[in-house]
Parts: structure tokens; sequence; C-alpha cells
């Protein structure tokens, strides 16, 4: 791709036009910088990779509009032998989204503050050039680059920093029709035979209901045993498959090192997931924003190195990294049937979730009654 002459120098160059990738451009222009993601797909919303539900504090990361998404307040937890307990927290909930039109909204936003999207343009590539980076095959070059371009970075490999070694393989189907999910809760199953290491999933979405396994180890996530298992509740032959994704979730932790002179990670590609529940939208919120103040701050303000400001504030999950490995052992369901309905697994379930360990005393009922008097569909 040929970029005109006159726009061939940028402040900051973005690989990635990805949930941390369009949080920073925008923030980076509206700071005021010249700004310009490399976006290989040919549009923000092609070939989604991630389930895209928001826990509350990612929402409160960013503003999003609310008829892209929906209110999810509780989560009705299964043991492998389909047993079940629901878990709530008040003023605590999910979000799930249309994930294709919220990537495409986030894309529009950074391009209204002034960043610039090169759709169809891959990183293939650096040179540096002076104080510059000059960007393989585009013609262009940039005073900054980040690399937000996944769990697969380019940028990573190419400047020989860390990537991602250890991963949860995702698979997901969207489904039209599908009347006997409860739409108050994220169903979500253990299972060590079916999703060793994680879990599967069933989630009311706006418009249709996400279904989906992941694993870790080495074992591929088999989606027809885990609708088989579970058709007796949600009758899955009554609904129509519209949508099929897989996906690499990182869940090693942050990568070392995560930056070079003028280079820096965000997002999947720093492993800025969380290894435990693999949930990453609110560090790439926060952190994409983050990246992009530091590096406005050291271009126009000789403010500090952005990889030294980082390195502060990135998580290091060293005690998530810790039951990632415990969960990695995969207990075997037997144990997890006879300790689903303990007090033990409600209250750490419930910090899992909820990141709090009780619901200030009210009875499921109680709070069912709270929340039905609200429209739950945001």
């Amino acid at each position: 791709m040929s970029i005109p002459a006159s726009d061939t120098l940028y402040d900051l160059v973005i690989a990635g036009a990805s949930f941390s990738g369009l949080v920073c451009a925008r923030t980076a222009a509206m700071r005021g910088l010249r700004v310009c993601v490399l976006e290989p797909k040919n549009e923000p919303g092609a070939r989604i990779h991630t389930t895209g539900i928001l826990v509350k504090e990612a929402a409160d990361e960013i503003d999003l509009p609310h008829n892209l998404m929906r209110r999810v307040h509780g989560v009705r937890l299964y043991a492998p032998n389909l047993k079940s307990i629901d878990l709530f927290a008040p003023g605590s909930y999910f979000l799930t989204t249309r994930t294709a039109d919220l990537m495409r909204w986030l894309a529009q936003e950074a391009e209204r503050a002034g960043a610039r999207i090169l759709f169809g343009a891959r990183f293939n590539g650096a040179q540096r050039h002076g104080d510059s980076l000059r960007i393989g095959g585009l013609g262009i070059e940039t005073r900054y680059l980040i690399g937000a371009d996944g769990a697969r970075s380019q940028v990573a490999k190419h400047f020989g920093l860390g990537t991602n070694s250890r991963f949860l393989t995702g698979v997901e189907a969207e489904y039209e029709g599908l009347d006997h999910v409860d739409p108050r809760f994220l169903h979500c199953f253990l299972d060590s035979k079916l999703a060793p290491g994680y879990l599967g999933w069933i989630a009311p979405a706006p418009d249709v209901t996400q279904v989906g396994l992941a694993t870790s180890l080495t074992r591929k996530p088999e989606l027809s045993r885990f609708l088989a298992k579970t058709d007796p509740l949600f009758h899955f032959n009554k609904g129509r498959v519209v949508e099929r994704r897989s996906g690499l979730i990182p869940c090693g932790g942050l990568v070392s090192p995560i930056a070079a002179p003028g280079v820096m990670l965000i997002g999947d590609a720093a492993g800025l997931v969380s290894p435990m529940t693999a949930g990453g939208i609110q560090l790439a919120f926060r952190f994409g924003r983050r990246a992009a103040q530091a590096v406005s701050d050291h271009l126009l303000d000789r403010g500090p190195p952005p990889d030294a400001v980082m390195a502060r504030e990135y998580p290091r999950f060293r005690l998530k990294k810790l039951l990632r490995s415990a969960l990695d052992m995969a207990p075997p369901n037997a144990l997890i049937d006879a300790g689903l309905s303990s007090v033990l697994m409600r209250k750490l379930a419930s910090r899992i979730y909820f990141h709090r360990s009780a619901a200030h005393g009210q009875t499921f009922r109680e709070f069912e009654r709270e929340i039905l008097t609200h429209d739950d569909h945001v």
C-alpha cells in the first residue's frame, strides 16, 4: 500500500485495530498526535476472535454505546453433573455485546478523534532511520510504534520482544432462536473432561446466544460434545448457528521484555490477560489509554520513556499465574461435583466472578425482585 508523501510521517503507528489498539489510537489522537493504525483486515468487525463479554469494570474504563450491549446480572455455575448454583453481587454485572459493531464503533471514534486507519495493511517489519522507524512496505515513518497485534504479535517477533507461549484454545458458536436460555445469567460449566483448565459457557447476547468452550493443555475443545451434554437444558436443535469463531487466548501473564527503544507492546501482545479468568478487555481499555498518554507525554512534553512508565503500572499476575497452574491440573469431576455447593466454593466463585466474596446478605430471590423492576436490556 502506497501512502502520499505528505502523509508519510506519524508520531505514533499502532499495529492492530484491536480493543487496546483502537482505544490507544483515539486517546493519542485526542492529545494531538498524528496517529496511524495498521489493520490487515478489510474492516474492524471482520473475523472476530473474542467473546466480547465485558465485566462491569471494563465498562467503567470507557463509555460505550448502550444499544450495543446487554446487561447480565448473574452467573449460573454448573458442576459436571449439571447441578448448579446461582451467583450475583448487587451493583455488579456483565455486558454481552454486539462485538463486531462495538469494534466498528471504536474504529469510528478513533477516526473521529483524528487517527488514520489503514485497512488491508499488515505490519511486515520496520527499519530504524535516525529517530524514527520506517514501516516495511508501506512508505510511512513513525516516531513511536505500538504493537497491539494480538497473541502472536509480529511486532514482538520483529523486535525480539517477549512473546506469549502459554494459551487457552477457545471455540464459540452464535445461535439464534435459543428460547430455553435464562437471560438473567451467564451460564458457566466446569468439566475437567470437556474443558480442562477452563470452562464452557452460554451467554445471552443482545441478538444471539453465544455458546463456547475453551481448554488449556494440548487438547482441542470439542464443542459438539459440550452441546450434546447440555442439550437437555437448552435444546440447541431448536436454534440456528449464524456464526462460528475460534482463537488462542494468552494465559501466561505479562511477557518480557515489553519494549525496545521507540517500541512497546500492549493488549494481548503484551500478555495483558488474566491467567486465571482469561479476561483481557478491561486491561485492553485501561492500558491502551494509559500507553497513549505515556507516549504523548514523552513526545510532546519530554516525559519519561513510555515503557518505563508502563513497566510500573502493568500487573504482574503473580497470584493468578499460580492459580492458572492449579487450574491446569484439572481436578477430577467427582471432586467438582462434591464441592460446588459448599460455602467455600460459593465464596471463591463469587470472588472470581464479582471480585467480592459475599452478596451483602441478600438471597437471590430478593435480588431478583429488585432487578425485575428495571429493564435488563441496555
